[in-house]
């Protein structure tokens, strides 16, 4: 019988860390976090992009009514903040209608309150390329469901488009209601309301928009009737008054 070969072999033991090696376990589970987190990043990243720019809500920086012996008068500034997509249609030469509205209600306890005088004021914004200016122009029209129908009484052009939307966003002294119409008795509010109407859009943009906030812009307000009457004299100096909690 051959004799059986006893001799040893050994390999040399490999410093590289193996698939089960801990160390080998550790570095790799810290990448995979790391590329986790980086695509959660980008994928936050592209949800944002693909959002539509939202409208700022208009802001009332003031606000207040005043009764005098011609009848009620409503004074109010707003801030208006246009979307991109708003400031964009401008650029293009696409005119756009803001509509102040306003009601004088009165209380009925038997009774839906009694709607005493409305009143509707539209202003047309356009942008002219030629002399690169905004022409805004107002209408006391109250078929404002056509915005070609109305007729415009005030023309005003303005070199920056802030400019031109601080006007449209303020009224000074407008008559909602003649004295003839008041009668004493219960209380009164006035509901009034401005809005960004894009009813009177040209038809292509009109597509789509009721899934597109950044033409979203509106407000409502309601404002108490006062009790007293001022007289024109002290009317015409009559500070406004501001809305709680504005600066």
């Amino acid at each position: 019988m051959s004799p059986v070969d006893t001799t040893d072999f050994s390999t040399p033991a490999s410093t590289r860390p193996g698939l089960d090696d801990p160390r080998r376990a550790g570095w790799g589970g810290r990448l995979m976090r790391h590329v986790w987190a980086l695509l959660l990043v980008c994928c936050g990243l592209l949800a944002g992009a693909a959002l539509p720019a939202r409208a700022a809500e208009p802001e009332i920086r003031q606000a207040a009514l005043h009764r005098t012996a011609e009848g009620l008068f409503l004074s109010a500034r707003l801030t208006l903040t246009p979307s991109p997509a708003v400031e964009d249609a401008l650029l293009k030469g696409v005119p756009l209608y803001f509509v102040w509205e306003a009601e004088v209600l009165r209380d009925r306890w038997y009774w839906t309150d009694k709607r005493v005088a409305a009143a509707v004021r539209t202003w047309r914004l356009v942008y002219q390329p030629l002399t690169r200016r905004w022409r805004l122009s107002q209408s006391n029209d109250a078929a404002a469901s056509s915005g070609a129908g109305l007729q415009y009484a005030l023309h005003q052009n303005f070199d920056s488009l802030s400019d031109a939307l601080a006007s449209a966003g303020h009224v000074s002294n407008w008559k909602l209601a003649d004295a003839a119409r008041w009668s004493p008795g219960g209380e009164q509010r006035v509901e009034f309301s401005f809005a960004l109407d894009v009813s009177q859009l040209p038809r292509p943009f009109q597509l789509g928009l009721f899934q597109q906030s950044g033409w979203n812009m509106s407000l409502q307000k309601t404002l108490a009737v006062p009790d007293r009457i001022t007289p024109d004299a002290d009317a015409a100096q009559q500070p406004e008054i501001r809305i709680e909690g504005e600066p």
